[in-house]
């Protein structure tokens, strides 16, 4: 019964916070999500499965100049991502246990963060804001 009543109180002091998770994100639909997003650097590849899954796949590079030279260091990943609302999390397929992407559409870009080693090569991240550059249905190297 306290546990009631400290509840109750809370709703009518605090209106303003949301009830549930699902309040704060928006959900997005699958023409939302599919096809190709990119920085500079990098790229998602993404498809909507149903079943909150997505199919993804990253692949970004590193540049840097040595003696005047433009180097680069590469790394991809791939995997599934579950989504909810606006939000999808997944972990590259052979990433290291403490990796882990976020990727949140809004506004009509990918806001993407990263956790962790993800084993994409030296300074290579998914980290960033992607716009999209195609809708359609991408083509995945993973098959």
């Amino acid at each position: 019964m306290k546990a009631f009543l400290l509840l109750l109180a809370l709703m009518v002091f605090f209106p303003a916070l949301p009830r549930s998770s699902a309040a704060v994100q928006k959900a997005v639909t699958a023409a939302q999500v599919n096809g190709t997003w990119r920085t500079q650097t990098s790229e998602f590849k993404v498809l909507a499965l149903g079943k909150q899954k997505l199919r993804v796949e990253f692949s970004g590079t590193y540049e840097y100049r040595v003696n005047k030279e433009l180097m680069a260091n590469s790394g991809t990943g791939y995997g599934m991502a579950t989504i909810e609302g606006d939000t999808a999390r997944f972990r590259p397929e052979g990433a290291e246990e403490d990796c882990m992407i976020t990727m949140r559409f809004a506004g009509g870009k990918l806001i993407v963060a990263q956790e962790g080693g993800c084993g994409f090569g030296h300074k290579v991240t998914a980290a960033g804001t992607y716009r999209k550059v195609s809708g359609r249905k991408p083509s995945f190297s993973e098959n």
